[in-house]
């Protein structure tokens, strides 16, 4: 074997061609497959925080003895992210701001909810606060008919 001198080190041109090449391939057959795998994450995420949701509903209902909301947020002008004033926002006495920890019992700022829920409304203290949902905000907007069945009018993904 032929010991190469100073001037003769590093690689032919066609060596070099053949790994860009050898690149070529791999970026040919990997990059649409990243692609199609981060829209069905996408999917998935938006598909779960659905059902994420309708549960929290389900489980509000339950705990509070409601067969039915009186007023739920239904079409999708009501859709709304923030589970502080989801689902119902109109009845009365059980819902507690986090920043002051007074009972809202009136106005916009009353209602069954799914984030920072007080279960009974009837001291005002956080000794009942429940939080159905883990996060205030989601990506996407929901709304609910009067039985608790959510729609999900935007993923917001």
């Amino acid at each position: 074997m032929k010991v190469p001198k100073k001037w003769e080190k590093g690689f032919t041109l066609i060596e070099l061609l053949i790994v860009v090449a050898i690149l070529g391939v791999l970026a040919a057959v990997v990059i649409p497959n990243v692609g199609r795998f981060i829209g069905r994450g996408e999917t998935e995420a938006a598909a779960a925080e659905l059902k994420n949701i309708q549960a929290a509903v389900m489980a509000m209902m339950t705990d509070n003895g409601l067969q039915t909301l009186p007023t739920p947020r239904s079409g999708s002008g009501n859709a709304t992210k923030d589970m502080f004033n989801f689902p119902d926002t109109t009845i009365a006495a059980n819902k507690i701001d986090p920043s002051t920890g007074t009972n809202m019992s009136s106005g916009n700022n009353a209602g069954w909810v799914l984030y920072q829920c007080d279960r009974d409304g009837s001291d005002g203290n956080n000794s009942t606060l429940v939080n159905y949902v883990a996060a205030r905000y989601t990506k996407g907007t929901y709304y609910v008919d009067q039985f608790g069945t959510v729609t999900q009018n935007s993923t917001g993904y």
